[in-house]
């Protein structure tokens, strides 16, 4: 009989919402002037972010998950009794994390992983890893499991705005030109999530309270007469992630809307003071 296990990765966010008891959270590290963090385990949102404005010029990175640390996960699973495993990854064009999944499966015998490459980041990761739970609770086999959140991930969309590109622009997630334009006219970029799983600039607003009320403006008229549930994911703005909050009450009272930290081994890359504000089509 078929036993399905679904994993994600902390990038996800999946650690600050409840739906993460019920499936595998495997691990980034972020890098902090030297010392080692393991996402959310070692080191929480709010302590990170606390750490990057008392240190500016820190140096900060990440580091992807290992081959070997895939191939220690689906042994795991394997002991469990476990016959399939689904992970859902981040955005192979944002970390190479996905590669690595994909050649551990040649390390293990007798489990059968689907990698699934979600074009996203934070909660468009999440959604796909909440949906498989859904799904394997209603017995669906694996592969009808995977067409579906292949399907789903196209119906995902997220923007972006930052405080600074300098973070996207240091680590390499976003072009140097990019980045200095932003610098030399101090820009408050709206990026968005491509198709392609790219985060690339959508448009160039002046100011932060215009970015705000541009994304508000964006993503009303795209869920306009739409059946979606919206994401809003923080750094070190929960109030103004509130604020957009209740404007998309405002318009659409009804929807489902959920608030989440942005966990270090994103923010690490965005930097304090990012809003990530997205949906799904229900």
């Amino acid at each position: 009989m078929k036993k399905i296990a679904i994993a994600t990765l902390s990038t996800s966010g999946a650690d600050y919402l409840p739906e993460k008891a019920q499936m595998e959270v495997v691990r980034l590290t972020v890098f902090f002037d030297g010392k080692e963090y393991i996402d959310h385990t070692e080191i929480k949102s709010e302590q990170f972010y606390q750490m990057m404005l008392d240190n500016p010029n820190a140096d900060i990175h990440t580091s992807q998950v290992s081959t070997g640390k895939f191939q220690e996960l689906y042994e795991s699973i394997k002991s469990k009794g476990y016959t399939d495993l689904i992970i859902i990854s981040i955005s192979s064009k944002l970390s190479g994390t996905y590669q690595g999944a994909i050649l551990a499966k040649d390390l293990i015998d007798g489990l059968n992983v689907e990698v699934i490459d979600s074009k996203s980041v934070s909660f468009g990761e999440f959604v796909l890893a909440r949906k498989a739970l859904e799904l394997v609770k209603e017995g669906k086999d694996v592969q009808t499991i995977v067409e579906t959140l292949n399907n789903l991930r196209e119906k995902v969309q997220i923007y972006v705005l930052v405080d600074t590109l300098k973070y996207l622009v240091k680590n390499g997630r976003l072009s140097a030109a990019a980045g200095l334009i932003g610098t030399l006219l101090k820009i408050k970029p709206l990026l968005k999530i491509m198709d392609d799983g790219s985060l690339k600039p959508y448009e160039k607003i002046r100011t932060t309270t215009k970015a705000q009320k541009r994304i508000i403006e964006i993503i009303l008229e795209e869920t306009k007469n739409k059946n979606v549930e919206f994401y809003i994911a923080y750094t070190t703005n929960l109030d103004k992630a509130k604020q957009l909050e209740e404007e998309i009450k405002t318009e659409r009272p009804d929807a489902k809307i959920t608030l989440m930290p942005l966990t270090p081994v994103v923010g690490a890359h965005a930097g304090p003071g990012t809003l990530g504000l997205g949906y799904f089509e229900i």
